[in-house]
């Protein structure tokens, strides 16, 4: 069992378009002994995309992602400070704000990291997608 820390991108790909997800991403989520995680970073990153009209969704945010964390079971985790302090120290190759907080925070949890974004790897995040 292992932890399985969802990027931005992949909840939204696992709520809207799941044929996006490779094999290799889709059984760590389909494994039922892995908790699936949400970082809050990634309902602020959403919200804001949504705000800017970036981000069509089929409802509004506040009642949509509840809905998708539930229906897939995934659970919404906190921000803590330790996490923020800890982006600083990471690589600067990747500048994305979001991108790095997510990346500290599945490296404080020890997580998996599902992200199409082989970027994160630079920061030290165990990303897993398809090789």
């Amino acid at each position: 069992m292992k932890e399985v820390l969802l990027d931005t991108c992949v909840f939204l790909w696992l709520a809207l378009q799941p044929e996006k997800i490779p094999p290799k991403a889709a059984s760590h989520l389909n494994d039922t002994r892995n908790p699936r995680l949400l970082s809050q970073v990634s309902v602020l990153e959403m919200v804001l995309k949504y705000r800017a009209g970036k981000l069509p969704l089929p409802m509004p945010p506040e009642a949509w992602i509840p809905s998708r964390l539930a229906f897939f079971c995934v659970n919404e985790i906190p921000l803590p400070d330790a996490v923020i302090y800890q982006s600083r120290h990471l690589p600067s190759e990747h500048a994305d704000p979001f991108d790095r907080l997510i990346a500290a925070q599945a490296l404080a949890r020890g997580s998996i990291l599902l992200s199409s974004d082989r970027k994160l790897r630079d920061l030290g995040a165990d990303v897993v997608w398809e090789d």
